[in-house]
């Protein structure tokens, strides 16, 4: 994969050389970020300029916090009207990225509608209709019908952000992304955004972007260095729970996030710790938004220490005390090993990440290492020296 790098016009190593204007620089500041990241030291100028951009990096190094920055200088907020639109994979990442922007935009009198499936369209439309938002946060089924429907009137729109990019253009998404598509106008900019942006995915943006200013990573890179990785062999699966209990017993850890591949296996670890004492919430696609809202803000707010889920939450979730990310069952595909454990370590933070493997997962553990040219150590006996 290439990897091409934006040649600034000043080396940029503040938030104060990007040249945003003074109400943004004070959301920025007082929402804690100190310095740009590298993503956000290429990716922010392209986009507030109007560029196409295909921008990929690591979990955790401020990919919303990069187009949420380029958008809320782009946008004229002294205009009523649509501007944006910004595509999210599922409910929860849509409300993760209203939070961002809105707190970034805090001194900007920025107008941030979500539009969500589960929601009432009649809700979205009163929203719409009566708050001219300036951006629209929404999942791909929502924003499409509410195109259709023209409550989302496009005669303003400038530009269309897809966030976990690679997500978005494959699978069941795809049709409702290229319906989105023939509302926008011809000139429409395109900023798509992931950690992970395989070649099949890359080929197929040539259908919607022109000329796009490419920031990518090469996947031996994609890796957190601040995230410690291992792995511990477990043998059969009906041994897990039992190490999974061993290993809680041995560590104090502030908040966890685990990590299994069913709903079934995600209610049967939760019930199992929740009578061992745990503090324990549970999430899965089945589960209705408000049940989800509701584990979320719990999990945000630390009254529930450890959260078990399927890999709806391994992209785009910012929890910043999560330092834990456990691997009940290791993911089917290499993709979400990298998203799952971006969960801990947020934004150059360190964190762990602790993977249980059978004998017949075994050689998921050196397919991992060949791919990412990385090394996943088996968890050594001072676990607590580690983790701590």
């Amino acid at each position: 994969m290439e990897q091409n790098t934006i040649k600034n016009e000043k080396k940029i190593e503040s938030f104060d050389d990007l040249g945003l204007s003074e109400n943004l620089l004070r959301g920025i500041y007082a929402y804690g970020f100190e310095f740009p990241s590298e993503i956000q030291k290429m990716a922010i100028l392209p986009l507030k300029n109007g560029k196409d951009l295909i921008a990929q990096a690591q979990s955790g190094t401020g990919k919303t916090g990069t187009f949420s920055i380029g958008l809320l200088e782009k946008i004229d907020m002294n205009q009523k009207g649509i501007q944006a639109i910004i595509l999210a994979n599922t409910r929860e990442l849509a409300i993760q990225i209203v939070k961002v922007i809105t707190s970034l935009g805090a001194y900007c009198n920025i107008n941030v509608n979500l539009s969500v499936g589960g929601s009432s369209v009649q809700v979205n439309k009163r929203e719409i209709q009566t708050k001219s938002p300036h951006i629209v946060v929404g999942t791909p089924g929502r924003v499409l019908d509410l195109l259709k429907r023209n409550i989302i009137k496009n005669n303003m729109i400038q530009t269309i952000v897809i966030d976990e990019a690679d997500e978005m253009l494959s699978g069941g998404f795809m049709d409702q992304i290229y319906g989105i598509f023939e509302f926008m106008p011809d000139n429409i900019q395109v900023g798509l955004f992931s950690a992970t942006l395989p070649k099949e995915i890359l080929d197929m943006t040539k259908d919607f972007l022109v000329d796009p200013v490419k920031i990518l990573v090469p996947e031996e890179k994609l890796t957190l260095d601040g995230i410690k990785q291992y792995y511990i062999d477990v043998d059969r699966y009906e041994y897990k729970l039992d190490t999974l209990m061993d290993l809680f017993d041995a560590l104090s850890v502030a908040q966890c996030i685990i990590y299994c591949n069913t709903k079934k296996e995600v209610m049967k670890v939760s019930d199992i710790l929740a009578e061992n004492g745990h503090t324990v919430n549970s999430i899965h696609g089945e589960k209705n938004q408000d049940e989800r809202k509701r584990v979320m803000e719990e999990f945000r707010k630390g009254s529930s220490r450890v959260l078990i889920s399927t890999d709806l939450l391994a992209r785009g979730i910012d929890v910043q005390q999560v330092s834990l990310v456990v691997n009940y069952d290791m993911p089917n595909n290499v993709e979400n090993y990298i998203h799952r454990i971006g969960r801990s370590g947020r934004f150059g933070r360190k964190g762990v990440s602790i993977n249980f493997v059978t004998y017949k997962e075994r050689s998921k553990i050196s397919s991992l290492e060949n791919i990412y040219n990385i090394k996943i150590d088996e968890l050594p006996s001072n676990i607590e020296e580690i983790i701590c």
